[in-house]
């Protein structure tokens, strides 16, 4: 069987996504609230799917999220440090405002999404991103075909692999969630990525009665 099933999942949340900080590659754990969430997703797929392998990125939030799955099913995280969030150079740890304020003409870039810029300070493009993305995600899935496997990574990079599967380019406005621990279903193939299923947070319905009862 010449394809990888790949459950590609966020990060729990953290204090700086309530606070639309941008993280980048600066190492934030998981909130209160990811905590609870990465329990949640491990106890959803805990018997309900074959796993038979985890990768995370190497930043705790990633990490974290996925160790409370791999002691669920008895497996390891291996760790990948190509699953890293987008670098963000001067931008991180600042809020959205703030970027507008304090470089407003890199700001329209940004909101404009234009692929080859690289916002200063060391920060990575969207076409350097895209294929460090790609192939991390090529060379992870050939290696496990006729498997499943799950990929615990940040917003960035689920945002390339929605466009990688959806063949929609970079600056294609985004109607697609990116929601901490949802579980979404991508299909690779030696030919690219197809999308099977998106934005599954049925595993997270049960926390939200709960904070709504506090």
């Amino acid at each position: 069987m010449d394809f990888t099933r790949i459950l590609a999942i966020r990060h729990g949340e953290t204090a700086w996504n309530v606070e639309t900080r941008l993280q980048g590659h600066l190492d934030i754990p998981l909130n209160d609230t990811g905590l609870l969430q990465a329990d949640r997703l491990a106890r959803a797929l805990t018997g309900r799917e074959t796993v038979d392998a985890i990768y995370a990125s190497d930043l705790s939030r990633a990490h974290t999220t996925a160790q409370a799955l791999a002691n669920a099913v008895g497996q390891t995280v291996r760790t990948h440090v190509g699953l890293r969030e987008r670098h963000f150079g001067v931008f991180q740890g600042h809020t959205f405002s703030e970027v507008e304020a304090e470089w407003p003409e890199h700001a329209v870039q940004w909101r404009k999404r234009t692929p080859e810029w690289t916002p200063p300070g060391g920060g990575e493009s969207l076409l350097v991103l895209h294929q460090r993305i790609m192939n991390s995600v090529n060379e992870l899935a050939a290696q496990h075909t006729g498997q499943q496997i799950v990929l615990v990574a940040h917003g960035g990079v689920l945002d390339i692999l929605y466009r990688a599967a959806t063949r929609l380019d970079h600056q294609a406005p985004r109607t697609w969630s990116l929601t901490n621990t949802a579980v979404n279903r991508l299909l690779w193939t030696p030919e690219g990525l197809s999308l099977v299923g998106w934005g599954d947070t049925s595993h997270l319905d049960a926390l939200a009665k709960d904070e709504t009862s506090l």
